[in-house]
Order: structure tokens, then sequence, then C-alpha cells
């Protein structure tokens, strides 16, 4: 077995783990972890039974940002995207080439900002929205396609990630003559205002498509991503407002990495 398909398999493990590990009420968070480690399991197991060219390539390098996210809130919460920025550092080890395709493991370390921007249309023209920071930590499989040493490459990341919660800030819009009142917000949904995170720890899983350029002084990098996340913020007992509470990210970021 290639050292490429133990770290794969480990990633699949992984996923599973988290998911029974931190069981969930909601069944489309569980078929969205199943169906990635069949994923990972279904193609990677193709793979296996092919003889690759063996690959030892790392590089390091750092990546930056913008977020657009939204809370998946049960009951349902009317909501635009709330901006963000992300950041951080990479580390990619390339391990094997299958045919045209190079397989890579890749690991990031993000400052990444989520949040969520109320859409508020009772008529009390008051405005909310919140900003929540990350550290967040994918765990990627990473697959391109195209030129090895000079040129483009077409990539797919993918993989579960995990995060820690380090702060929040809530923002209020309203005004002496249109005071801030709740009374007439669709659904009765309130217990979200004031109410701090309670879950710091975040899991989920996150996927990109990019592009890769090679040239004579490092790669540079150009990829869109979603994260989908597992996990909620609040607390989702039949006793807790909220059934459901977790994050989604939408980002496009750049990368500049070197070889070492």
């Amino acid at each position: 077995m290639s050292r490429m398909q133990v770290l794969l398999r480990k990633a699949i493990f992984f996923s599973f783990f988290i998911n029974s590990v931190f069981k969930q009420r909601n069944s489309a968070k569980r078929a969205s972890s199943f169906a990635l480690a069949a994923l990972f399991v279904f193609h990677f197991s193709l793979l296996s039974a092919q003889v690759g060219s063996v690959r030892n390539d790392v590089v390091v390098g750092f990546t930056g940002g913008g977020d657009m996210s939204f809370i998946d809130f049960s009951p349902r919460v009317k909501q635009t995207l709330q901006p963000g920025i992300t950041g951080g550092l990479v580390v990619r080890y390339t391990s094997e080439k299958y045919f045209g395709m190079f397989c890579a493991a890749q690991l990031e370390v993000n400052f990444t900002q989520r949040g969520w921007n109320e859409l508020i249309d009772d008529g009390s023209d008051n405005t909310y929205s919140r900003t929540t920071s990350y550290v967040e930590v994918p765990f990627l499989a990473h697959l391109s396609f195209g030129s090895e040493r000079r040129g483009a490459q077409f990539f797919i990341n993918a993989g579960p990630a995990v995060g820690w919660f380090l702060s929040e800030a809530e923002h209020y819009g309203y005004t002496a003559e249109r005071p801030w009142d709740v009374s007439s917000r669709a659904n009765h949904v309130t217990a979200q205002y004031g109410r701090a995170v309670e879950h710091p720890f975040e899991y989920g899983i996150t996927g990109g498509l990019g592009v890769e350029l090679l040239t004579a002084i490092g790669h540079f990098t150009l990829e869109g991503r979603y994260f989908f996340g597992l996990s909620d913020i609040y607390g989702n007992s039949k006793a807790d407002p909220f059934g459901r509470s977790a994050n989604n990210t939408i980002s496009a970021r750049l990368a500049y990495l070197f070889d070492l």
C-alpha cells in the first residue's frame, strides 16, 4: 500500500469517526458525512488497482481571501450572506501520479470569519449581523491534472475540516426613532439575539475547485471552496430553541506556494 493511500484511508476513517462520536439529530448531516466518506472509498479503491509513479514533492506557502457565510438555522432565520476574511498556512505532499492525475495530501491551518446577516423585513427597520472567528484545520485530498513542472493544473480539494471558535461580535442596527423591536420577527424566532456560541468545537466537510499556475518562482493558485458544517453552534436538544445551527461558508482564495 502506498503512502498516499494510507493518508487517504486515515482521512476516510477520520470522517467516519467524527460522525459516530458526535451523534447528530439531523439526517441530512449524517447523509452528507457518509456520502463524503463513501466517495473517498469508491474513488481511491479504484486508484489502488492502478500502478502509479512515485513522487516525493513538498510545497508550503500561505493563502488568503474572502468568505461569505450563513447559518443553517432550524427554525429558519431569513438571512443574506455575511462577508469575512480567511487566510493561513498550507503544506502539501504529492506522493504519486496515476496516469495524468497527481495525488496529494494537503493540510492547512487558517483563520476564518463566519457568521450571518439577518434579513429583517418586519417593518421595524432593525438590522442584525454577527461575525464569528475560528481557527480552521482542513485535512484535504488534493487531486490535480495538467503540467507537472511549468504551466497550469486544474485541481479538486475535498476532505473533513475541524475548527475552534475564537471570538464573536454582534452588530445591532436601530435608531431612537425606530428602537430595537423583536415583537414581529418572522416565525417569532428571537433566541439567537445575545446568545453566545455554545459549542466552540466545530467540524464539517469542505471541498473546492481551482487552477494552479506553476512558474519558476513558485505556485500561484486560485480556488473556490465551500464548507458545510456538521456541528451546531448552539445546543440542539429538545429543550433548546434550535434543532440545527450550523456554519456554511463560501470562499474565494488565492495562494502562493513554493517547493521545498
